[in-house]
C-alpha cells in the first residue's frame, strides 16, 4: 500500500501538503544564504582588471617613458603621456567590463534550470535561485539542482558518479525525516546531491543544502583549479604576440645602442627604443580576440542560441554538415491527432468540426489517455488529452478518480509503456499500453497475418509523414504485479496518427545551408516512411537513398563511411548509433554539427565539433555535452547562428588584417628617422594618441560591421585554416607598405621644401592618422569596393573618424596641446595634401578588389 501511495502522488500530482516556500520567504533566504552557486573561480572586480591591464607591456613601456620625461625635466610630455595612458586604461577597462558583463549574462542564462513549488504553484527557476527547504520536482535527464532528500519517489535511479566515481546509477528511496544525509553512494538512499544527474524515474525533494554547503561545494576547490585550454585561433595569436614582442625588443636593443652611440643621449636613445618597441607590439590582438568571441556570444544569444564554450564560435564557419534531429527541431513538437485506425475502420479527426466521435472509436481514445501521463509533458501525450477532452468530455471514458497503481516503463527492449489502474467501484485493475505499433502487437501476441496487416497501415500512415502509435488493453486481478509487460493478456484496440508540422522557416534555412556548402542530414528514430516524408517537405536531400538503424548495424565502418557520402536521411535510429555516425562523419573529413535533447544523446553531442542541445526540451546532461544551446529548438536558428559565426570571424579576420597593416607604418615612421639621422617624427605620445584610434576601431567598427551578402555562399572555412593565409598576410603588409612610404613621401618632402622640424612632424603625423582611417576604412570589406561598403551602415564607424578628426584638430590647432606635441600650425593646403596622401597609400587595393570582383563574377558567369 506504501508503495501504491507514493505512486499515486508521483502520477497525480503533488498532495496538498507539499506548498513550497513563499516567493517572500525563498527571497530573504537567497539574501540570508546567498545564490545556490560555487565561490567564483577568480576576482573579476576593477582592481583585479586594473592590475591586469597594467601588466601588459605596452602599458609597462609607457610608465616607463614618462618617467623619463620626468627624468628630462619635461613635466608636460610626461602628464599627457600619463593622461593618455589613463584614457586608454579607461578604454581598456570599459571593454573588460563589458566584456564580462556580457559574460556573466550568458553564464546566468545557461545555468541549470529547476523545477519548484513556489505558493503552492510550479515554478521553473534558474538552479543559482533554489534556496534551502524548497521543494524540488526531478524527472529523468535533470541534473539535480542542490542537496536534498527524496519525501516521494518513482524509479528513481540517480548517477553520482561525479561525487564518487562509480559509474553505476544507485537506485533512491523516499526519506522519512531522518536529519542526519548520508555519503553519496548506495542503494536505497533518500538523499540526492547537487551535481548529480536522473537518470530514471520521478521524484520530489525538500532541499537541505545549497551552494558552497552542499556535497559539491565542499569539494569545489579542487573543480575550480580547473582552466580551460586556449582555442587554436587563441594559440595563433599569443604566438603572433611573442613573435612581434621579440621583433620589438631586438630592435629596440639595436636603436637604443645606434642613437645613444652617434648622438650621445642615451636617455633619449631609451626613449626612441621606448618608442620603437610600443609601435611594434601589437597588443589589440588579444583584446580583439576576447570583445569579438564575448561579444559574439552575446549576439548570438540575441538570436535565441546560448554559447556554452566559446570556442565553438570559431567553428561555426567550419561546419560541412548539419546533423538534425526531426522532432521540434525540423517540426514544431506540436503533435495533433489527425487519423484514428480500427481493425475494421478509419476516422479522420477534424478539430474545426463539430461532429461526433463514433463509439467504435471511444475506448481507442480513453485508453490512448490511460496509458499517458495525468499531467503530460510529452507532446504525443498532450494530442491524446486534447482529442478525449474534445470528443469524451463528459463521458463515462474519463476517469480523473482513478488512482495510477503500477508503471511499466519505455524500455530499450521494449518500445512500449503501460499504466496500471485501481478503478473505483471494480474488484480489478485495468492496464492500458501506448508504443510502437510492432512493439504492441507482440504484447497483443498478434498472428502472423495480423501483425502485417497492422505493418501495411503503418507503412501507408508513415509515407503520409504521421507518426504512428497503437494502444491496448488488458485486465488484472492479484496482489502482485507482474514483473514485466509481457505477462498481461493484453488486447489489440487500434493505432492512432499524428502530425508534427515541418516549422515555416525550415525549407528555405536549408536551402540557405545547401548554398553556403553545408550538407544538412536528418536522424531520426521514426519510420522510413515518416522520415522520408518530413524530409521531402523540408527540402533535405533524398538523392542518396535512406539509411535505417538496422542498416547501420550491418554495415561495417568501412561501408558506413561510403554510404554516408551521398546518404541524408537516416531513420529508426537508436541514441547509441547517433555517436558511430558522428564518427563515421569526421573520419570523412566533415566538420559536424548535432543536435540532441536526450541524456544518451550526450555521447553524439560531445564527440562532434559543434554540439547543439534544445533548450526547451532538452534535458540537462544534453546541454552539458554541448557547445551549444537552442533556446528556441528551430532547426532555422542553427543556419542563423552559422550565418554570425561566419560574421564573427570574417570580421576577426578584417580586424586583424588592419591591425596588422597599421603598425608596419607607425612602426616605419618611428624607424626612418633613426636610420638616416632625421629629426624624430613620433614619441610615446603621439603613438598612445595613435592607439586611442586603433583600439576602438579594431574592436568596435570592426565587430559591428554587418555579414558580406556573399556570406551565405562561400563554401565553409576549412577547420585548420591558420588566422592569416597568405594571401591575407602579404595583402596586409603590402596595405601598411604603401601607406609607409606615402607618409614617408610627405616628411622627406617636407623636410626638403626648408620646413622646420615642428612642421614637418605636424603634416607627416596628420598623414598618419588619414592614412589610417583610410586602413579601416578600405578594410571594412575585402570583397566590395570603397564606395560600396559605405553604403552598408556602421555608426560607429562614423563616431571613431568624426571623433578621430575632431581630436587631430585639437592638437593642431589649440595652442597648448599643438606645443605639448611639437607640432605647428597647419594651413589648409597642408591638410589637403594629407588627404591626398593618405588616400594615395590605398588606392592599390579599391584596383585589387575591384578587378578581383570582375574577375570573380566572369568566371562564376
Amino acid at each position: 500500500m506504501e508503495q501504491e501511495s507514493t505512486n499515486k502522488h508521483s502520477a497525480s500530482g503533488e498532495p496538498p501538503a507539499f506548498q513550497g516556500l513563499s516567493g517572500t520567504l525563498a527571497r530573504e533566504r537567497q539574501a540570508a544564504e546567498g545564490a545556490n552557486t560555487l565561490p567564483d573561480s577568480g576576482s573579476h572586480g576593477t582592481a583585479a582588471m586594473v592590475l591586469e591591464v597594467i601588466r601588459e607591456p605596452m602599458f609597462l613601456l609607457l610608465i616607463a617613458a614618462a618617467a623619463i620625461y620626468l627624468v628630462l625635466g619635461d613635466l608636460h610630455e610626461a602628464l599627457m603621456l600619463l593622461f593618455f595612458v589613463g584614457v586608454v586604461m579607461g578604454i581598456t577597462l570599459y571593454q573588460s567590463h563589458k566584456t564580462e558583463h556580457v559574460l556573466q549574462a550568458l553564464r546566468d542564462l545557461t545555468s541549470p534550470r529547476a523545477l519548484v513549488l513556489r505558493d503552492g504553484e510550479k515554478q521553473r527557476i534558474a538552479g543559482r535561485e533554489v534556496v534551502r527547504d524548497d521543494i524540488v520536482m526531478l524527472a529523468e535527464g535533470d541534473r539535480v539542482p542542490a542537496d536534498a532528500m527524496l519525501l516521494m519517489c518513482n524509479g528513481l535511479h540517480v548517477d553520482e558518479s561525479l561525487l564518487t566515481g562509480e559509474a553505476a546509477p544507485v537506485r533512491k528511496a523516499a526519506g522519512d525525516g531522518q536529519p542526519v544525509a548520508a555519503r553519496p553512494g548506495g542503494d536505497d538512499l533518500p538523499w540526492v546531491y547537487s551535481g548529480t544527474l536522473v537518470v530514471q524515474g520521478q521524484g520530489i525533494a525538500r532541499v537541505t543544502a545549497t551552494g558552497p554547503r552542499t556535497e559539491i561545494g565542499r569539494i569545489g576547490k579542487s573543480l575550480q583549479a580547473l582552466r580551460p585550454e586556449p582555442s587554436p585561433v587563441q594559440r595563433q595569436v599569443r604566438r603572433m604576440m611573442w613573435a612581434f614582442a621579440l621583433l620589438g625588443a631586438i630592435l629596440c636593443g639595436v636603436v637604443v645602442v645606434l642613437y645613444g652611440l652617434t648622438r650621445d643621449a642615451w636617455l633619449e636613445a631609451l626613449l626612441a627604443g621606448i618608442t620603437l618597441a610600443i609601435s611594434l607590439l601589437p597588443q589589440e590582438f588579444l583584446v580583439v580576440l576576447t570583445v569579438f568571441l564575448a561579444l559574439g556570444a552575446w549576439r548570438i544569444s540575441r538570436s535565441r542560441v546560448l554559447t556554452r564554450r566559446i570556442p565553438a564560435l570559431e567553428t561555426l564557419g567550419a561546419a560541412t554538415i548539419l546533423c538534425t534531429d526531426k522532432t521540434g527541431t525540423i517540426t514544431e513538437n506540436r503533435m495533433t491527432v489527425t487519423q484514428l485506425v480500427t481493425r475494421d475502420e478509419n476516422y479522420a479527426v477534424d478539430y474545426g468540426k463539430t461532429n461526433d466521435l463514433p463509439e467504435s472509436f471511444h475506448e481507442l481514445v480513453e485508453f490512448s489517455v490511460l496509458a499517458s501521463m495525468v499531467d503530460p509533458f510529452d507532446p504525443m501525450e498532450k494530442a491524446f488529452h486534447r482529442l478525449a477532452d474534445h470528443y469524451l468530455a463528459g463521458t463515462e471514458h474519463l476517469h480523473d478518480d482513478w488512482t495510477l497503481a503500477q508503471h511499466y516503463p519505455l524500455s530499450r527492449d521494449m518500445l512500449a509503456m503501460s499504466h496500471g489502474w485501481k478503478a473505483t467501484q471494480r474488484d480489478e485493475y485495468v492496464v492500458a499500453a501506448k508504443g510502437a505499433p510492432e512493439a504492441i502487437a507482440d504484447l497483443c501476441h498478434l498472428s502472423e497475418a495480423e501483425t502485417a496487416a497492422i505493418a501495411e497501415q503503418v507503412d501507408r500512415l508513415a509515407g503520409q509523414g504521421l507518426r504512428v502509435l497503437a494502444i491496448a488493453r488488458a485486465t488484472f486481478k492479484g496482489t502482485a504485479w507482474p514483473p514485466q509487460q509481457h505477462d498481461f493478456p493484453f488486447a489489440f484496440l487500434g493505432m492512432i496518427a499524428l502530425a508534427d508540422p515541418v516549422r515555416p522557416r525550415v525549407p528555405e534555412a536549408i536551402r540557405v545551408a545547401r548554398r553556403a556548402g553545408m550538407r544538412v542530414a536528418l536522424i531520426t528514430g521514426d519510420y522510413p516512411g515518416t522520415a522520408e516524408a518530413v524530409a521531402r517537405e523540408a527540402g533535405i536531400d533524398l538523392g542518396g537513398g535512406l539509411l535505417s538503424g538496422p542498416e547501420i548495424d550491418a554495415l561495417d565502418d568501412t561501408a558506413l563511411r561510403q554510404r554516408l557520402k551521398t546518404a541524408h536521411v537516416f531513420a529508426r535510429v537508436a541514441p547509441e548509433q547517433k555517436l558511430r555516425l558522428v564518427q563515421a562523419f569526421k573520419a570523412n573529413g566533415e566538420v559536424v554539427a548535432m543536435t540532441g535533447d536526450g541524456v544518451n544523446d550526450a555521447p553524439a553531442l560531445k564527440a562532434a565539433h559543434i554540439g547543439i542541445a534544445m533548450g526547451g526540451r532538452g534535458t540537462d546532461v544534453a546541454r552539458e555535452a554541448s557547445s551549444l544551446v537552442l533556446l528556441d529548438d528551430d532547426f532555422a536558428t542553427i543556419v542563423d547562428a552559422i550565418r554570425l559565426g561566419r560574421r564573427i570571424f570574417s570580421n576577426l579576420n578584417k580586424a586583424m588584417a588592419y591591425i596588422l597593416a597599421v603598425h608596419v607604418p607607425i612602426a616605419g615612421m618611428a624607424l626612418l628617422p633613426l636610420l638616416f639621422g632625421l629629426p624624430l617624427v613620433l614619441a610615446p605620445v603621439h603613438i598612445v594618441f595613435l592607439e586611442l584610434i586603433i583600439d576602438p576601431a579594431c574592436s568596435i567598427v570592426f565587430e559591428a560591421e554587418p555579414e558580406e551578402r556573399d556570406s551565405m555562399e562561400r563554401p565553409p572555412r576549412r577547420v585548420e585554416a591558420p588566422l592569416f593565409s597568405l594571401r591575407i598576410l602579404l595583402l596586409s603588409l603590402l596595405q601598411g607598405a604603401t601607406v609607409f612610404l606615402a607618409v614617408a613621401a610627405v616628411y622627406v618632402v617636407s623636410l626638403q621644401r626648408g620646413q622646420g622640424a615642428d612642421e614637418a612632424r605636424a603634416l607627416t603625423f596628420a598623414t598618419l592618422v588619414i592614412g589610417n582611417l583610410w586602413l579601416i576604412l578600405v578594410n571594412r570589406s575585402w570583397s566590395s569596393t570603397l564606395l560600396a561598403s559605405l553604403r552598408t551602415p556602421n555608426s560607429a564607424l562614423w563616431w571613431v573618424i568624426s571623433g578621430t578628426l575632431g581630436f587631430l584638430a585639437f592638437v593642431l590647432y589649440v595652442p597648448g596641446l599643438r606645443e605639448l606635441f611639437g607640432f605647428t600650425y597647419l594651413h589648409a593646403n597642408d591638410v589637403l595634401l594629407a588627404l591626398a596622401a593618405g588616400a594615395a597609400g590605398i588606392v592599390w587595393f579599391e584596383v585589387y578588389k575591384w578587378a578581383r570582383g570582375r574577375h570573380l563574377a566572369g568566371t562564376s558567369a
